[in-house]
């Protein structure tokens, strides 16, 4: 969980509306919360790229808060970071989404998602599992790289092309032998799915697993976040994907689009 380079604490001029020891107590606190089977601070300090002394800290701090434990040389997350993810749920955007994406997850017999941008990641703040396909469990709260993942190009296509490049890692590792791993063509990609209003994407982030994803806009136009349904290649040929889930996915989102900026307007 390396710190996006474009919101470092150590590159913000510090000021009266900035705390550097919140933002690195932030870091710590996402590093741990995405290593549930604990961390050495060792381990901390280079997922957050901070001196071990700031790291220490900032574990301690969050142990005496209750948010981590110490277990010998581990920090481990306790339930209490658990329910701030869990929160997330009650938000006005996950709130509206839920039975949209349980009614599109109940046609289909897939999984459907939303996620936001979060630096050089996607963070899922709502899902309707129907079946596990990925090897990760992705509840809410869980992040993935966005530059290989549906809604991650999704979002990522809508920003100008300046902004993508702080959200895209300067190396790009292939996850599988179909992985995009040149940023040019990635550019290129990301352009065609602005252009087109989906991604279609074809086992680039895990073998055999498929996806389609479409933006969610806001009252003002912009994209808020990105909704997807998953699904396995060897159950979902192409062609079906594009004539029956492209369709289903983009509906979706403009529905969800279409909630979110009424609440907005009678707000």
């Amino acid at each position: 969980m390396k710190r996006d380079p474009s919101t470092s604490a150590d590159d913000v001029t510090e000021s009266r509306d900035f705390v550097t020891a919140l933002a690195r107590g932030l870091d710590v606190l996402r590093a741990c919360a995405a290593a549930p089977e604990g961390l050495s601070l060792s381990d901390v300090a280079r997922e957050t790229d901070l001196p071990r002394a700031a790291a220490r800290r900032a574990l301690l701090t969050l142990v005496a808060t209750g948010y981590v434990v110490q277990n010998g040389r581990l920090f481990q997350p306790t339930p209490r970071v658990l329910d701030l993810s869990a929160r997330v749920a009650d938000m006005p955007l996950p709130r509206l989404a839920q039975p949209i994406l349980d009614k599109l997850s109940h046609t289909l017999g897939e999984s459907a998602s939303l996620a936001i941008l979060d630096g050089t990641d996607i963070l899922y703040i709502a899902r309707s599992e129907i079946r596990r396909i990925l090897a990760v469990d992705l509840r809410v709260g869980a992040k993935l790289p966005a530059w290989c993942t549906s809604m991650g190009r999704v979002l990522l296509a809508a920003l100008p092309e300046a902004e993508r490049r702080r959200h895209i890692p300067e190396k790009l590792d292939a996850r599988t032998f179909r992985t995009t791993t040149d940023h040019k063509t990635l550019n290129t990609l990301l352009d065609e799915i602005r252009a087109d209003g989906y991604c279609l994407q074809d086992q680039e982030l895990e073998p055999g697993l498929r996806s389609v994803a479409a933006p969610v806009s806001g009252h003002d136009g912009s994209v808020v976040a990105a909704l997807n349904i998953s699904t396995q290649a060897t159950r979902t040929p192409l062609r079906v994907l594009r004539r029956t889930i492209v369709p289903a996915v983009t509906e979706a989102a403009a529905a969800l689009g279409n909630a979110l900026q009424h609440q907005q307007r009678g707000a």
